[in-house]
């Protein structure tokens, strides 16, 4: 049950009738790992420990650099030099100091993500490193959570919800190669606030998720074009042959 500075704290959530009480408190109980804390990683954090998610979970190796002020707004010059993870902690329990906020400050792989992902409700995938997008996705579809996944890079930018339902897709059936990953911005650019548009989509799916309000992006990926501000939807069907969540034969 909500408390009375809760109902104050989250009333403009609460104000809304698909979501009300019952909604809120299902943020309130949710459980949620954030992998990577940089461009996509700290909006997605800060939106969500603003909206009263319960327990955040945040998993980053890296450390705060000067060239990552330019987008990754959960930390600041001070922070150059300390743990992303510690620093985005600090940071979002100064914005609501009423949640739980874990640290795991290292790298998520294959030996690592299963546990990672077994004691939460669902996972958003906000890191550049592909290796771990595909550990994290594999551990997600073992252990039946859905995955909310952003990617960004020059002015464009892609979200889709993988993982979610029976016949939804998993981020292997979008990439079947995984020795053909995509681009990332270290080596190519990116417009600062674009990653704050993809982090905020990212951060409204997973509160859909949480409260079971509204159409998840699953089975579907929306991809932005950011110099043209044109969004597009592309139908993304599970690969009944998918080497992680489907039956090769």
């Amino acid at each position: 049950m909500l408390n009375d500075d809760q109902l104050l704290r989250y009333s403009r959530q609460i104000l809304l009738p698909q979501l009300d009480v019952a909604g809120q408190e299902k943020i309130c109980a949710g459980r949620v790992l954030i992998v990577g804390l940089g461009g996509l990683g700290a909006p997605v954090s800060m939106y969500l420990a603003a909206a009263g998610v319960g327990r955040l979970v945040l998993a980053d190796g890296d450390t705060v650099d000067l060239h990552n002020l330019q987008r990754q707004i959960v930390h600041d010059t001070a922070s150059i030099g300390q743990s992303k993870a510690e620093s985005a902690r600090t940071r979002i329990l100064a914005l609501n100091p009423e949640i739980r906020v874990e640290i795991c400050g290292k790298f998520l792989d294959a030996d690592t993500a299963g546990e990672a992902v077994s004691g939460v409700d669902l996972v958003v995938d906000c890191t550049d490193n592909f290796a771990t997008r595909f550990a994290v996705n594999a551990a997600c579809v073992a252990q039946g959570k859905p995955l909310v996944s952003g990617a960004a890079i020059r002015f464009e930018g892609q979200v889709a919800v993988f993982n979610h339902g029976a016949d939804a897709p998993c981020y292997a059936c979008l990439y079947p190669d995984a020795s053909e990953v995509p681009e990332t911005c270290s080596e190519n650019g990116v417009l600062a606030p674009l990653v704050g548009v993809i982090g905020s989509v990212q951060a409204f799916e997973v509160l859909k998720i949480l409260a079971g309000v509204g159409e998840p992006l699953s089975g579907r990926l929306l991809l932005l074009d950011g110099l043209a501000m044109r969004w597009r939807e592309l139908r993304l069907p599970k690969d009944p042959l998918c080497r992680v969540c489907g039956k090769p034969v």
